[in-house]
């Protein structure tokens, strides 16, 4: 069980994870070796996954976000297993998944453009043997910037 302080340790390594036990010392009002405790034992505990930065995409060249929705014609653990291997193989494919409904996947692909998604979609999604059918929608605009889980 995690209790309030905990929460809060969470939401603000969630908005900066670079935050020192002293920061977060002052932060949860406790010393920085007992708020360095629980951020270890949030850790150790599984809550608290890794850390990553947030990098600007337009300012590496990746100017296309895309939703692709993908349809299968038919589902086996081989032909299931074999399409997770491919998804795993594209660094443009920035998530994936599983979904209720028609779709049976959606995914999130960063490209630097609409040549690069149109080569991601018919070079290597649409010849796969088990997809069917592959819908994108192109971003045009993300009005949220992807944020903290609410806790």
């Amino acid at each position: 069980m995690i209790d309030e302080t905990d929460r809060h340790l969470l939401r603000a390594v969630q908005a900066d994870a670079t935050l020192t036990a002293q920061d977060l010392g002052e932060r949860l009002n406790l010393s920085a070796s007992q708020a360095g405790r629980r951020r270890q034992r949030l850790e150790a505990a599984g809550y608290i996954t890794g850390t990553r930065a947030m990098v600007d995409p337009g300012r590496i060249g990746l100017g296309v976000q895309a939703f692709v929705q993908v349809q299968m014609a038919a589902h086996s653990d081989d032909t299931d297993a074999s399409f997770s291997r491919l998804i795993r193989t594209q660094p443009a494919i920035t998530a994936a998944f599983t979904l209720t409904g028609e779709s049976d996947y959606l995914l999130r692909i960063w490209c630097a453009d609409l040549s690069a998604l149109h080569q991601i979609i018919h070079g290597i999604l649409l010849p796969h043997p088990s997809v069917a059918r592959v819908q994108s929608q192109i971003v045009m605009d993300q009005m949220k910037p992807d944020a903290a889980l609410p806790i």
